[in-house]
């Protein structure tokens, strides 16, 4: 890790965050069909260039996008990298949480099953 990247917690929650708002997901979604100008990603909503440029720097700050400048354009592209690593924390959770439940159930059954004489 360099010396200014932030955790793997931090980076969790920023990249959570910025994917909280449906218009940084759309944004994120035009990216994964290829690079576009801002003001290209700005076209489709109904907000000022600033408000999509503040939506950008969060995205930018999750590390979700990367910009490269071509002259005067502000070219955009998408960074998958967080999103991989939140949905491997999320599969690592759902895989807890599915043997937690199932062991669970097991026990549920069990004691159904004893209450009603029937017990192994």
């Amino acid at each position: 890790m360099m010396l200014n990247e932030p955790s793997a917690d931090v980076r969790l929650d920023r990249t959570l965050a910025a994917l909280a708002d449906p218009t940084r997901r759309a944004i994120l979604q035009r990216l994964s069909q290829g690079e576009a100008r801002v003001t290209e990603l700005a076209g489709p909503f109904d907000m000022s260039l600033n408000a999509v440029s503040k939506h950008i720097q969060v995205l930018e700050r999750a590390q979700l996008l990367r910009r490269r400048k071509a002259g005067r354009e502000h070219l955009l592209t998408l960074t998958p990298e967080p999103m991989n690593e939140a949905v491997a924390w999320m599969d690592a959770q759902r895989a807890l949480w599915t043997s937690r439940l199932d062991v669970l159930e097991g026990l549920l059954r069990a004691q159904d099953a004893a209450a009603k004489g029937d017990a192994p």
